[in-house]
């Protein structure tokens, strides 16, 4: 009942706080404008992490003090860090350099303060306890990459907000069967100020969630889902809710995300251009090619990455040196076979369309003959009114 008041409270915050945040962001002109890669018409404002952020800062207030805050200090701390990174670069496009390097601060914080990192690999490619400083590098680039692919998929209404809410769900049950109240705690707020966002944000959308919102959510999840895989191993055999390939189990929970952020990757590479040039070959950009709705595409990539997790359920005693090569495979498969099918219906929709004429020069005769009638069209008597 606790975790569920923290939940209705946070959600009940979001969803009255959006509406004049909108109205504000309208005032403002602090939004989306239509044209270039972006998919929608009008105007839309952004920023909307604010009222999700917003909404957890004070369900964490009134609910947090039923545990120990060194718990959680730092993490929520990195959290704080992320969000402003967030917020400055909506505010005023940053350099990536500058960006990164703030990114880099709020990891610092959960790695180094909060020893929330990779330290094991427990066989995994044969591999046991990292070195210190290898566990530090590792857990810095998988945090940096969690957090990054996550706000690469925050292109379409609703959809970022659909994935963590999955993700949020799964890590906030997870934390409380296992008695991790307060990582439970910041799951559950977060999914409460989610779901009141989503109210917003479902097609058509009244507002996005911003670099604000998307980076905070990515590194929230990010930071939660390394918590996720030490605890997980940190429990004696045989015990419920103990998922053997843990390794593979955290990458199922940004599974699309991740899949995603290497496919755009590695097209742009192999186009010649740099893997954060903005384009428009996103997984969500194939499907609306495709003449699916916004709504439609965000269900059929939620449903995906649902089914990626229970996937793990299924294979939940098996080792990561199977678990993870099988929902590798199992998402480039899917990947490839989704290219093949938008490219066979690009095809037949360009076939049935009229072609471009194509006009030839006129040679010195005719445009001779268009002078002399143009000349004639002018000098007669008709009525132009």
């Amino acid at each position: 009942m606790f975790f569920l008041l923290a939940t209705i409270t946070a959600f009940t915050v979001g969803f009255l706080i959006t509406p004049i945040l909108i109205t504000f962001l309208k005032r403002m002109r602090l939004g989306d404008t239509p044209g270039g890669r972006k998919i929608h018409k009008v105007f839309i404002p952004s920023m909307g992490g604010v009222s999700f952020v917003a909404a957890v800062t004070v369900a964490l207030a009134i609910w947090g003090g039923q545990y120990p805050l060194p718990d959680i200090r730092y993490l929520l701390g990195a959290i704080c860090i992320m969000f402003v990174v967030g917020f400055r670069d909506d505010l005023v496009e940053m350099k990536a350099t500058h960006k990164i390097l703030g990114q880099l601060i709020a990891v610092i914080l959960v790695i180094g303060a909060s020893d929330i990192r990779i330290k094991d690999f427990h066989g995994f490619l044969g591999i046991g306890e990292l070195n210190l400083y290898v566990s530090y590098l590792f857990s810095a680039f998988t945090l940096l990459a969690l957090t990054n692919a996550f706000n690469l998929i925050d292109g379409l209404d609703g959809l970022a907000g659909t994935i963590a809410s999955i993700v949020f769900s799964f890590l906030g049950a997870w934390f409380l069967y296992h008695d991790l109240d307060s990582y439970a705690l910041i799951s559950f707020t977060f999914l409460g100020g989610i779901l009141a966002f989503l109210a917003f944000n479902w097609h058509p959308a009244r507002i996005f969630m911003g670099d604000t919102g998307s980076l905070t959510l990515g590194f929230t999840m990010g930071a939660l889902i390394l918590a996720f895989m030490e605890r997980n191993e940190a429990l004696p055999a045989g015990s419920a809710w103990k998922f053997a390939p843990s390794f593979s189990a955290g990458v199922a929970l940004m599974m699309f995300p991740l899949y995603d952020m290497g496919r755009v990757f590695m097209r742009r590479i192999s186009q010649g251009k740099g893997p954060m040039t903005p384009d428009r070959s996103h997984v969500h950009h194939f499907l609306m090619r495709m003449g699916l709705r916004h709504d439609k595409v965000t269900l059929l990539l939620a449903s995906l990455q649902f089914a990626f997790i229970a996937l793990v359920f299924v294979f939940k005693d098996f080792s990561d040196n199977i678990v993870l090569p099988i929902i590798t495979v199992t998402a480039i498969v899917l990947g490839l076979r989704l290219d093949s099918i938008t490219l066979k219906y690009v095809r037949k929709k360009v076939a049935v369309q009229p072609r471009v004429l194509e006009i030839k020069g006129l040679s010195s005769k005719q445009k001779a003959e268009l002078k002399l009638k143009t000349k004639e069209f002018m000098d007669s008597k008709l009525n132009l009114n």
